[in-house]
């Protein structure tokens, strides 16, 4: 059964519709999203292991380090083995976590929790999150940017599907649990049985990607595309380079730097949406203008932003080009930071509207980097390339949350902070975001001495 995952019996057949690859993508990218709702029973967490809500943020941390650290380990195999079986090892590993959580859970062991949804989860997410890119980009060499804006934006989507979802779940299963108020927290029991309802739920989603995922023959191409028009573009080349290679050159590190950067800037805020908001319109009396259930709804609305972002600005890369577009990210992105730490505070549409756009940048940054290193690299090895290319996401995951808290901590407790108390933060992801910005500006095409050699004329096929 298991050859059926080896990548030679994935060969799509003639008259194949690329359209199919999007949502066998999208069903893996969905599921492992779910990473960004653990704050769903962060609380209920706390009081079951009798813990700090720092011990159970670690729980988050391990697994994007994982994720950054299985992707760029096991970015090489998955090229070789193919996307099919990829997803499937994704698959098992990431339902294993939750499985292995719930045991943790169960007795009350909270390294158990590290081990299966930190490490054992981060590693699904890692081998998850890179198997389907190159094959997208494979699939649609026309646009790029569209077709890996389409996955993950699954990524950023997961999160608005599993948040309401655990909620449900959990009052399901307790029924003491209220799940529209923020303090009431679920009895052990149900977040075991949370756990166990979504890994197993998430393996049978993820096994439909797992079918219907095919890899393009070698010589197939969309019809109508002319792979000589690549050529007229700056700063995409026609060119391969090797996963091995590619970390030799100036270009990969320029980009390493640009991504971290642009997503430690998001992260900070995504980490801190919801006690921000609140901080930002606390009175003179020490109450918030905002409750926190008009907290959550506005963080669902930085979600739906972050989302967006994903499919929006990548899509548009594909016309204004990749290094542009990151000019507006991390440029845009500048202007954006001071304002909302300068006149944030003022209205509560204008600190959504700001906040919203940020992650709209920080979801397109994640969306437009394959595609990125496409132009530069060639579809030679780039899912490759993108494993390594995201233990930046794993360094920012660590520096983002660290710049923002530990401004925080020294500013007062929580619950007592104001708006200016976020400003030394806030200005200090302006610093972050112009280093990427000079990055950006220093990218060039890749040297030819680091290009594979290659032969073979790609014949006509249909779309």
């Amino acid at each position: 059964m298991l050859t059926a995952l080896d990548r030679s019996r994935s060969v799509a057949p003639p008259g194949f519709s690329r359209w199919l690859i999007p949502p066998a993508a999208l069903s893996v990218h969905l599921c492992i999203g779910q990473v960004y709702a653990t704050s769903v029973y962060k609380n209920s967490f706390v009081a079951h292991f009798d813990s700090s809500a720092t011990a159970v943020g670690v729980i988050f941390s391990i697994a994007i380090v994982m994720l950054g650290l299985s992707a760029a380990v096991g970015g090489t195999w998955v090229e070789r083995n193919g996307p099919r079986k990829a997803m499937f090892v994704s698959a098992c590993f990431w339902a294993a976590g939750f499985l292995i959580g719930a045991l943790g859970i169960s007795t009350k062991q909270l390294w158990l929790v590290y081990l299966g949804y930190g490490v054992v989860g981060g590693i699904g997410l890692g081998i998850g999150y890179i198997s389907p890119v190159s094959t997208l980009i494979k699939w649609f060499p026309d646009r790029p940017g569209l077709a890996t804006g389409l996955a993950i934006m699954g990524f950023g989507g997961g999160a608005l599907i599993a948040s309401p979802l655990s909620r449900q779940l959990l009052s399901a299963y307790d029924s003491g649990y209220d799940p529209d108020v923020a303090t009431s927290t679920a009895s052990g029991g149900a977040l075991v049985a949370l756990f166990l309802t979504l890994g197993i739920g998430y393996f049978v989603i993820m096994m439909f990607g797992v079918a219907n995922m095919r890899v393009p023959a070698d010589d197939w191409r969309p019809a109508g595309f002319d792979p000589a028009s690549i050529k007229s573009k700056p700063l995409v080349t026609t060119a391969s380079v090797s996963a091995a290679n590619a970390i030799k050159t100036r270009t990969f590190w320029l980009l390493w730097i640009v991504l971290f950067c642009n997503v430690t800037a998001g992260i900070g805020i995504l980490e801190q949406a919801s006690p921000m908001i609140q901080d930002f319109f606390r009175g003179g009396d020490g109450k918030s203008e905002v409750a926190v259930a008009t907290a959550a709804g506005f963080v669902g609305v930085l979600s739906l932003f972050n989302m967006a972002g994903r499919f929006a600005w990548s899509t548009a890369s594909d016309a204004i080009g990749r290094k542009r577009i990151y000019m507006v990210y991390l440029g845009v992105g500048m202007i954006l930071y001071a304002l909302l730490a300068s006149i944030g505070d003022s209205v509560v549409a204008l600190f959504v509207l700001l906040a919203g756009i940020i992650l709209s940048f920080y979801g397109g940054g994640f969306a437009t980097a394959p595609a990125y290193l496409r132009d530069m690299f060639g579809t030679f090895q780039v899912g490759a390339i993108h494993g390594r290319l995201l233990t930046a996401w794993s360094a920012a995951g660590v520096a983002g949350p660290l710049i923002v808290n530990g401004f925080l901590d020294a500013q007062g407790k929580p619950g007592t902070l104001t708006a200016s108390a976020y400003q030394p933060a806030l200005f200090t992801m302006v610093g972050v975001l112009a280093v990427g910005f000079i990055a950006n500006l220093l990218v060039q095409p890749v040297p030819e001495r680091y290009h594979e050699k290659t032969t073979g004329k790609p014949k006509e096929a249909v779309a």
